[in-house]
């Protein structure tokens, strides 16, 4: 997922010019990737209730803790994805930005980081063009490039704005599920580490299981000759 999206604002961003299919694959790319998370957060949702409501009624099931765990590492994988969808998208909208400023420096207009920033906030291109005399094509172009990297910019921020309460929701699942997790991976780790130990007690049994057997059979031997010996003198001594 991100390494597709990656590929797709590299593209963008390294095109001359604004390439209008490109892009609307990269919108079609984001609109999958929030129909696919929002499908995930309602499977995830109804495992979270129904385990809820087993709770209720069998708290010991060993099926049930084990649904537990498998809808804790599945969520916690979820919020990971999709931090890293995060990051990706974050990560693009620096880049966006960055074109914007060097843009601006082409056209001779110097900004700062902050003053970028404010001027991305009004949501107005306008804002970018001020001062711009468009009488050549170089700056009707760059000009163009400003509006579609400020427009990228609104679609990226839109795009992680609706996908925030999800991803907060989930987040705190996930953290809340830690102390669980936890102990069940403790208990677990315990668990193993109790079968190792009685594996090897079980190994130091069968050892003295075997060394006794032999004793037993040394003795039975013993006894066979001590009863042979006194057999043969009683039978000389009459």
């Amino acid at each position: 997922m991100s390494r597709k999206l990656k590929k797709k604002h590299s593209s963008i961003l390294s095109a001359p010019q604004t390439d209008e299919k490109v892009k609307q694959e990269l919108e079609d790319l984001m609109a999958d990737i929030k129909k696919f998370a929002n499908k995930v957060r309602a499977k995830l949702k109804i495992i979270e209730q129904n385990i809820e409501q087993e709770e209720h009624t069998n708290k010991s099931s060993a099926d049930l803790r084990i649904r537990k765990t498998q809808h804790s590492t599945l969520s916690r994988k979820f919020v990971e994805v999709m931090t890293e969808y995060n990051r990706t998208q974050t990560d693009y909208r620096e880049r966006c930005k960055g074109r914007i400023q060097r843009q601006l420096e082409i056209t001779g207009r110097q900004t700062t980081n902050e003053e970028l920033e404010e001027m991305l906030e009004q949501g107005n291109p306008a804002v970018f063009t001020q001062g711009i005399i468009m009488e050549t094509q170089q700056a009707k172009q760059t000009l163009a490039d400003i509006e579609a990297r400020h427009a990228d910019i609104i679609k990226l921020e839109n795009s992680i704005r609706e996908l925030h309460d999800m991803f907060m929701d989930m987040a705190m699942l996930v953290e809340s599920q830690g102390e669980l997790v936890d102990r069940i991976e403790y208990n677990v780790t315990n668990t193993a580490d109790h079968v190792s130990t009685a594996r090897g007690e079980l190994h130091i049994a069968e050892d003295l299981q075997t060394k006794a057997r032999k004793k037993k059979v040394l003795i039975i031997i013993c006894l066979i000759v001590v009863i042979s010996i006194l057999i043969v003198c009683i039978a000389f001594s009459f």
